[in-house]
């Protein structure tokens, strides 16, 4: 747009100055230059437009963070120890998964927004609820003993893929700590608290 209007402007001076000297009778004026100002019209580049796949990913995105905002709505964890820090971790994937939306990372904010689903998941199951439809996997392994031991920095922990009160009562979604996967499940203790700071 902006080079049609400085095109624009050049072939009417150019037309003026053919006018003026036909009127003068063919006699040539010596010509000055004169500087002129760039027009404000002309638009900056803006941002480029998205391709298809952008596109796409970004709505699938959308729709994860969307269902995570959700998720959460009318669960009460009722003083549940378990619940309350499952949903906790819930609304912090929820927040973080908007953010990685607003800059354009549409996948971290989808995987983001599914590992917060996870957690509203741990919370309706510690709850006794219905834990809601089935996720997609977070591409680590889920826990698929009926009852396990982990080991962590020489620690063992108890991990199930089950709550037990006062056995497994923690969620952990599953992720990669200290550069090894460590699975989704129910845990004894919180150890990723201080293995994730650390990490």
């Amino acid at each position: 747009m902006g080079y049609v209007v400085l095109a624009l402007l050049l072939i009417v001076g150019a037309a003026a100055a053919v006018a003026v000297q036909r009127r003068q009778g063919g006699r040539a004026e010596p010509v000055v230059p004169v500087a002129v100002p760039l027009s404000p019209a002309i638009p900056e580049p803006g941002p480029r437009p998205e391709s298809e796949s952008e596109s796409g990913a970004r709505v699938e995105a959308e729709r994860w963070v969307e269902r995570l905002g959700a998720g959460p709505a009318g669960i009460d964890a009722a003083g549940d120890k378990a619940a309350v820090q499952a949903l906790a971790d819930a609304t912090e994937r929820y927040r973080a998964a908007k953010e990685e939306l607003a800059a354009g990372r549409y996948d971290t904010a989808a995987r983001t927004a599914v590992e917060g689903l996870h957690y509203v998941r741990a919370a309706r199951t510690a709850l006794r609820l219905d834990p809601g439809p089935v996720l997609p996997g977070l591409g680590t392994p889920a826990v698929t003993a009926r009852d396990g031991r982990v080991i962590l920095d020489e620690r063992t922990y108890t991990v199930s893929n089950r709550w037990r009160d006062g056995v497994t009562p923690y969620y952990y979604a599953g992720g990669i700590v200290a550069g090894r996967r460590v699975p989704g499940g129910w845990y004894s203790s919180p150890w990723w608290n201080p293995a994730l700071a650390v990490a």
